[in-house]
């Protein structure tokens, strides 16, 4: 049978349904181009909101004031330091030269926003030249001619004694050395004077309660107790423990050594 003409009613629905078609098209279109254009647009103001950034300021620590002053005209005045002057700079300006210098500290290591890892102190070169080789060569001497000799009495497993505390000493001298002792931040909101910090004319910074400046570091220092030029820097709150620690640990190692050659000597009248 031959097919029927489509209608009136028939024609326009389908009209209807090709334009609906088309300006769904057209619309998802708009979407998916609105869209990228939002992600370019989001994505280019993300980079320059990160060139615009500023980078990460390093921590500014409360050190001398004229310390900083004069260090500063050296650098605008472009002097180069004198390397022979008879003085303990010497050894600063020769083995600490790419080293950061807050005050009389150096930074051998730190973090990106100024934190020390590993800080090395003003009498630094006492504690390398002098401390070190005193514990490595008396205890050398001692485990030489009494520990390890056969001849001395003692029996083998006094080494497994003798050695750890040696270990012991070598390890807190070092974290006591090496670490920050406390060194404090530059603080000059006068809100910090009401809160109990009092002000330091020394550096130029108000400080907390228990904090003290330290002539020979040229820094503030949190709970600041000496200077010991055996360990070659300041003794604060940061290694604090870690000096004690040495300090038991030194004196276990004295008196042990004394024992052991007292032994050694009268073993052999």
């Amino acid at each position: 049978m031959p097919e029927k003409p489509p209608t009136k009613q028939q024609e326009k629905s389908v009209d209807d349904t090709e334009k609906s078609s088309s300006h769904q098209e057209q619309a998802s279109s708009e979407v998916m181009n609105s869209e990228t254009e939002h992600d370019e647009d989001v994505a280019g103001g993300d980079d320059e909101e990160v060139a615009s950034l500023p980078r990460r300021r390093k921590k500014r620590y409360a050190v001398s004031v004229r310390w900083e002053r004069e260090y500063e005209e050296e650098r605008t005045r472009g002097r180069r330091k004198k390397i022979c002057t008879g003085t303990s700079e010497d050894f600063h300006t020769c083995c600490c030269c790419c080293s950061r210098r807050v005050g009389s500290m150096f930074f051998l290591l730190e973090k990106r926003d100024g934190s020390p890892i590993i800080v090395a102190g003003p009498c630094w070169p006492f504690c390398t030249f002098v401390t070190v080789p005193l514990i490595l060569g008396c205890s050398g001497l001692v485990s030489y001619y009494v520990v390890l000799n056969k001849d001395s009495g003692l029996p083998s497993w006094f080494g497994f004694i003798y050695f750890p505390f040696l270990a012991m000493a070598l390890v807190s001298l070092f974290c006591v050395s090496c670490r920050d002792p406390g060194l404090l931040e530059r603080v000059t909101d006068e809100e910090a004077g009401n809160g109990g910090w009092f002000w330091n004319e020394q550096v130029g910074s108000f400080r907390p309660p228990g904090a003290m400046y330290c002539r020979e570091c040229k820094v503030l220092i949190q709970d600041y107790d000496h200077l010991c030029p055996w360990t070659g820097t300041g003794i604060g709150r940061g290694n604090m423990w870690a000096f004690k620690w040495f300090v038991i640990s030194i004196n276990i190692l004295c008196y042990f050594s004394i024992a052991l050659v007292a032994y050694f000597l009268l073993s052999g009248l």
